[in-house]
Order: structure tokens, then sequence, then C-alpha cells
């Protein structure tokens, strides 16, 4: 197994407010850990930004499948602040799982995501 560091990011995220964009898919016979992840508001006045973990795979002993839950609703970001999630915790992703984002403006939060990629 090789584990790899890697960053994502965006500029700006959210072509359309209300429609959660796909930041990151975790690629086939792939783990993801999310070591962080930090939004940024980058418009003139205050957003409010959501992160969605969307999963359909299982886990945990159980035989029920995964399903989409928020890692972040609608918190509201201040201008020229930021907020990062998870706040040392770590978030497992399995194949196919991913992480969107949704923003109460289009285009108006920036985000970097921290990632450890298990293959």
């Amino acid at each position: 197994m090789a584990d790899t560091f890697k960053v994502v990011s965006h500029d700006v995220i959210r072509v359309s407010a209300g429609t959660p964009e796909d930041l990151y898919t975790t690629p086939g016979s792939t783990t993801t850990v999310v070591l962080g992840l930090i939004l940024a508001n980058v418009h003139t006045s205050q957003v409010t930004a959501s992160v969605k973990l969307v999963s359909d795979t299982s886990g945990g002993g159980r035989t029920a499948t995964n399903t989409t839950t928020f890692l972040l609703k609608d918190a509201p970001i201040p201008v020229g602040g930021s907020l990062e999630i998870l706040s040392g915790n770590k978030v497992v992703l399995e194949t196919t799982d991913k992480l969107q984002i949704d923003c109460s403006v289009a285009d108006k939060v920036s985000i970097t995501l921290s990632i450890m990629e298990i293959t």
C-alpha cells in the first residue's frame, strides 16, 4: 500500500448557489483520509456554506448502506474570514465516496482540501 498526500483546491466553487458541486471523489481501489478542509469567503458580504459526504458504500460492520450526510450545514463565514472544518478530526472516504460543497452565493467561497490517499 502506498500513502500519497495531496491537496485539492478551487479558487471559487459553486457555479450555481443551491446546487452542490463535487469537490473530490475517491478513485477506484483507494481509501482517502481527509486531513483538513478550509473554506474562505471571497465575497464582499457574509456567505453560508455546506459540506456533504455522499456515500453509497457500507461500513462499520453493519449491513446497511451509507447515505448522504452533512459535515457542515449552512455555516456562516464572515467577510474576509475562513472556516476550518474537522478541527483535527479525520473523515475516511471509500471508493466512490465524495465531498460536495455548496455556498449561498455563486463563486464566492474558496476551498482547500488536504487528503491522504491510500492505494
